[in-house]
């Protein structure tokens, strides 16, 4: 049995991740029957290897799997194994750490509620209903039809948003979580299409993400019945984080930004930006997945972690 308690709150966080997408968890309910590798669990469920492979990382690094190379008959393979029958959270909050550190803000951002936006062919947004504006037309994209699209593509540039930072006045903010479905952009579609996606908040550039392609090869478990097969059909979730430390995505660290360099209690919103740099070495476009879209019901996802009774002015040391 796998212990969990606030004593350690990054492992914590690194399981609770683990379990926070259905993959991972029909992933894990495969492994209880025999041990697989990644092409046999992708077969099984009807997933991409690449999809597979990643997700697999995330449960390795939160010690739910075990993984060994095998021989096979072209090079190697990796064999996957589950590490607990059970997982134990134990919630005696007057045990461990005080309350005020518990307390999350969380608010949800549909991806057509953007408030800036820069964007070059090929481009275009939809909803479940069918298209909102004429496709490959950038002037469209400051159309107020915009709010309502379920799917955004474009070749070149970005998306901006204003999130609402509800948060006390004196509270000290820990981490930030962002997450959004997202993939390559490509005629029609091309699983090796590789996309340098990058995440700024509040004009610091957190990260870039190499998105491996704009996926195609089955159709999105949530697109409504009128898009076409031969088009982008889903993406991959992808998690920043914004700590004291570091920032990282997926868990694994990517840059030194801290929660420090954010600034975050000087302004009542935050200013998050996504989009493919005009010096990007991979400059694949970019697709990005709202509720009605892709593999997970979701639009763009910010979880705030802050100690309430803490004052204002340790959110600007960025020490840890």
């Amino acid at each position: 049995m796998l212990e969990l308690s606030f004593d350690d709150p990054d492992k914590l966080v690194t399981v609770a991740h683990a379990l926070s997408t259905r993959a991972r968890v029909d992933m894990l309910q495969l492994l209880s029957t025999r041990n697989m590798n990644i092409v046999e669990i992708a077969e099984t469920l009807k997933l991409p290897v690449s999809t597979v492979a990643n997700n697999v990382k995330i449960l390795e690094a939160a010690k739910l799997i075990n993984t060994e190379l095998l021989p096979a008959s072209r090079g190697a393979m990796k064999v996957c194994s589950r590490n607990y029958d059970d997982i134990r959270i134990a919630f005696n909050i007057e045990k461990t750490v005080p309350r005020a550190v518990l307390n999350t803000y969380e608010m949800e951002m549909p991806i057509g509620h953007y408030s800036d936006c820069e964007v070059h062919p090929t481009c275009g947004m939809a909803n479940a209903d069918g298209m909102i504006v004429r496709e490959d037309e950038p002037a469209s994209f400051y159309h107020p039809k915009h709010v309502g699209a379920q799917i955004i593509w474009l070749r070149k540039g970005y998306l901006e948003y204003l999130l609402p930072l509800e948060v006390p006045p004196k509270a000290r903010i820990d981490a930030v979580e962002l997450s959004m479905e997202m993939c390559s952009e490509a005629p029609n579609y091309d699983n090796n299409w590789p996309s340098d996606i990058t995440v700024w908040m509040n004009g610091v550039e957190i990260g870039t993400w190499t998105s491996p392609g704009d996926f195609g090869d089955r159709r999105g478990r949530l697109n409504p019945s009128w898009w076409a097969d031969w088009s982008t059909q889903y993406g991959l979730l992808k998690t920043w984080r914004i700590d004291r430390k570091w920032a990282t995505l997926d868990m694994e660290r990517i840059s030194d930004v801290t929660i420090g360099d954010l600034k975050l209690m000087q302004r009542p919103n935050i200013r998050l930006r996504v989009g493919v740099k005009p010096d990007a070495v991979h400059q694949g476009g970019m697709n990005l997945f709202g509720r009605q879209f892709g593999d997970y019901e979701q639009d763009i996802v910010l979880k705030v972690y802050y100690a309430a009774d803490q004052i204002e002015s340790e959110n600007e040391s960025g020490g840890s």
